[in-house]
C-alpha cells in the first residue's frame, strides 16, 4: 500500500468568524480612540457629506442638503445623498470597518470621501443607546426605503418600508440618547458642535433653520481694502483662538491643496510649547490641536486651514506623519519665512513690533538659514556693551566683535570692557552665541572672537614698574591669601575708578578649579587620576585697580594679616558684582573676611585703655 494512502487524511479546518463585543468596542472608541464624545456629530456629518459626494459623482445636479434636528433626547440627521439599498445595508452596516465608498464605480472618487460609514455610525453609540437609519437609494429609483435599527448590545434588524415612508433618495439617521448622555443631543450642544465641525463644509448644512457653513472662508472673502481684511481676520482669530493677532499670514499652497491663514501671537511663548492648529479636511474640522503642522521654529503662530491632501489618523483627530505632511510643513514654513522677509523689505515698523515680542523664534530660524540671517541681521536685537543693538550696527562700530558664551561672563566684563572701548556681545542667551559666530558668513571681513580673561586684561593699562615694585610686599601678601582658592592677583589701571577689583576667569580656569576641588575630596585612587588631568590653563585672577583710592590705601597697610583680610573682602565683592554662584569655599571666605574686618574695626590697644 502506498505510504501516502496509509496516512489518515486531514480535513481542512472550518473557517470561523470573529465575534465582536459591541459594548466593549464602544468603550474602546469612547475612551481610547476618540478624545471626546462630541466626535459622534462629526461622524454623522461626515457620513452625510460623503453620501452627497457619492451621489453627485453620478448625478452632478443632485441636491446637496443636510438637516439636523434635536429634540427631547433625540437627534435626526437627514441628507440628500446616495442612499442605501437592502444589500448595501447588510454589506455596510452589518460589517464593522467596511467602507461605503469601495464598491461599484465610486472607487475613482475615493479621495473625495472623509470617513467610513460603518465606523462612523458605530461611534454614535458613544452617546446613543439606539440608532435607526432610514434610507432610499438614488441608484435604483424604484427601490423601496430600507430601515436598519440597531441597539448598543450588537443586535440589529432590517426591514423594507412602504414607498411613502421616504419618497426622495437620501438617508435619515435617528439617535436616541443613552442614560447620562442626553446633554450631548440637546439642541444647544448639537448646534454648537455642528457649527464648529462644519463651518467650512461646501454643502447646505443646517441645524433647524440655521445655516452651519460660513462660506467662503474668511481668508477667501473679498474685502474693500487690505485694512478691512486685517480687521476681519483679527476678529476671526479672536473668535477661534481668543486673542487679537499682531498680524496674519496667508497660507496658500495650491499644489498641496492647502488654504488658510496663520495668526501671529501677540505675546511671547516658550519655544518648547507645542502649538495647537485647527485643520479642516475637505471642509470638516479634523482637529484643533494639530502640533506637527509647522516647523518647530514657527512657534509664534497659530494656524487654521483647509486641506484635501493630508491623511488623518484612525481617530481622524490628528494628522498622519508621512511625506505629504513633511512637504506641507516645509511649504507652510516657507510662507512664514516669506512674510518675515517681506516685512523686512517694506514694513520695518511692523517688523520691529513683531521682533519686540518674538525675536527668539526668528533667531532660531536664522541660525539654520543663512538667507534669513542676512535678511534679519539689521533687525535682530542683541545685548551689547553699547546697548541693545543689531549685530550689523554693532559690527560697524567695532573692528572686532567680541562675545561671551554665558551671561555670567558678560556681567563680569561688560562695565570694564565698555570703559576701555572694547565692544562685547552677550552671547549667553538662547541662540545668540551661534548667531554671532555665523556673522562672518553673511558679513565677509567681520572678525569675531570669543572674549577671555587674557583679552580683557590685555586692554587694561599696566602700572608703572616702579610703583608696582613699591607695592611688592602688598601684592605678595594678597597672592598668598588667594592662592589656595586657585586665584592669582594682578595690578592694573582701568576705568571706571569706582571699581576697586575685577574677577576674571574663563571656562578653562573654571574647569581646572572644579578639578582641584574634586581632587581634594577624592580618595587616593581618584585623587591620582584627577591629578593626572591637571591643566596648564591660566587660573582665575583678581585684577586690582591701581586708580581706585581704596586699593591705594590698602596697598599702604603694613600688616600682612590685615592686607590678607582686605584682599579676601575684595575677592568676595568682585564675585558678587559678577553675579557668580558662590562655592562653599567662597562663602566661607566671605564670612571670614567680614568677621575679620569687624574685629579689626573694633580692636582696641590695652595700653591705650590704661592711659584713659
Amino acid at each position: 500500500m502506498d505510504s501516502q494512502t496509509s496516512q489518515p487524511s486531514q480535513a481542512s479546518p472550518s473557517p470561523h468568524t470573529f465575534q465582536v463585543d459591541l459594548r466593549g468596542l464602544v468603550d474602546l472608541l469612547s475612551h481610547h480612540l476618540y478624545s471626546s464624545p462630541k466626535v459622534y456629530l462629526r461622524e454623522l456629518l461626515q457620513n452625510a457629506v460623503d453620501a452627497i459626494t457619492a451621489r453627485r459623482a453620478e448625478q452632478p445636479d443632485a441636491p446637496a442638503t443636510v438637516r439636523l434636528r434635536a429634540e427631547g433626547g433625540t437627534l435626526r440627521v437627514e441628507d440628500s445623498g446616495i442612499g442605501l439599498t437592502e444589500s448595501d445595508v447588510h454589506d455596510l452596516l452589518a460589517t464593522i470597518g467596511r467602507s461605503s465608498k469601495r464598491g461599484d464605480a465610486l472607487e475613482a472618487a475615493r479621495s473625495d470621501f472623509l470617513g467610513q460609514f460603518g465606523i462612523g455610525l458605530l461611534a454614535c453609540f458613544v452617546v446613543a443607546e439606539r440608532i435607526r437609519v432610514v434610507s432610499r437609494s438614488a441608484r435604483t429609483p424604484d427601490a423601496a426605503p430600507i430601515e436598519w435599527t440597531a441597539a448598543d448590545d450588537g443586535s440589529y434588524t432590517v426591514r423594507t418600508l412602504p414607498h411613502a415612508a421616504r419618497t426622495e433618495p437620501g438617508t435619515t439617521v435617528y439617535l436616541t440618547a443613552r442614560a447620562g448622555a442626553g446633554e450631548w443631543l440637546s439642541p444647544e450642544r448639537v448646534g454648537a458642535l455642528a457649527r464648529d465641525f462644519g463651518a467650512l463644509l461646501p454643502y447646505d448644512v443646517r441645524v433647524g433653520d440655521e445655516p452651519v457653513a460660513e462660506l467662503p472662508a474668511p481668508w477667501d472673502r473679498s474685502y474693500p481694502s487690505p485694512a478691512a481684511r486685517r480687521v476681519a481676520l483679527a476678529r476671526h482669530c479672536h473668535e477661534l483662538f481668543g486673542f487679537t493677532p499682531l498680524d496674519s499670514i496667508d497660507l496658500d499652497v495650491p499644489l498641496a491643496g492647502v488654504r488658510g491663514v496663520a495668526y501671529v501671537l501677540p505675546s511671547a511663548v516658550s519655544p518648547a510649547r507645542r502649538a495647537g492648529h485647527r485643520v479642516h479636511l475637505k471642509g470638516m474640522l479634523l482637529t484643533e490641536r494639530a502640533e506637527q503642522l509647522l516647523p518647530d521654529w514657527a512657534f509664534f503662530v497659530r494656524c487654521v486651514l483647509d486641506t484635501d491632501s493630508l491623511r488623518p489618523t484612525a481617530s481622524r483627530e490628528s494628522l498622519y506623519e508621512d511625506e505629504t505632511l513633511a512637504a506641507v510643513r516645509e511649504a507652510l514654513g516657507e510662507r512664514v519665512r516669506s512674510w518675515l522677509t517681506g516685512l523686512a523689505a517694506g514694513d520695518p515698523e511692523r517688523l520691529a513690533a513683531f521682533l519686540a515680542v518674538h525675536h527668539l523664534g526668528v533667531k532660531s530660524l536664522a541660525r539654520h538659514d543663512t538667507e534669513m540671517l542676512r535678511t534679519m541681521l539689521p533687525w535682530l536685537p542683541f545685548e551689547t556693551t553699547d546697548g541693545r543693538l543689531s549685530l550689523e550696527e554693532f559690527a560697524q562700530r567695532h573692528p572686532v566683535v567680541h562675545f561671551t558664551r554665558t551671561v555670567e561672563e558678560y556681567r563680569q566684563v561688560a562695565p570694564i570692557a565698555s570703559a576701555q572701548g572694547v565692544g562685547v556681545v552677550n552671547g549667553g542667551y538662547t541662540y545668540d552665541s551661534e548667531l554671532v559666530e555665523a556673522l562672518p558668513s553673511v558679513r565677509p571681513g567681520t572678525v569675531v572672537s570669543e572674549l577671555d580673561a587674557d583679552t580683557v586684561t590685555a586692554h587694561l593699562d599696566l602700572v608703572d614698574p616702579a610703583e608696582e615694585l613699591a607695592l611688592s610686599a602688598f601684592l605678595t601678601a594678597a597672592r598668598d591669601r588667594l592662592d589656595p582658592l586657585g586665584c592669582d592677583v594682578v595690578l592694573r589701571s582701568f576705568h571706571p575708578l569706582s571699581v576697586p577689583a575685577l574677577h576674571l576667569d574663563d571656562r578653562a580656569a573654571r574647569h581646572e578649579q572644579a578639578r582641584a576641588e574634586a581632587e581634594e575630596l577624592a580618595d587616593d585612587l581618584w585623587a591620582g587620576i584627577l591629578g593626572s588631568l591637571r591643566d596648564s590653563a591660566p587660573r582665575a585672577r583678581l585684577v586690582l585697580n591701581h586708580l581706585n583710592p581704596l586699593i591705594r590705601r590698602i596697598g599702604a597697610l603694613g600688616d600682612p594679616d590685615l592686607v590678607g583680610t582686605a584682599t579676601e573682602s575684595l575677592y568676595g565683592q568682585a564675585l558678587l558684582m559678577a553675579r557668580r554662584p558662590l562655592r562653599p569655599a567662597d562663602s566661607a571666605l566671605l564670612n571670614r573676611a567680614f568677621i575679620g574686618l569687624l574685629e579689626w574695626a573694633t580692636h582696641t590697644d590695652p595700653q591705650e585703655d590704661g592711659h584713659r
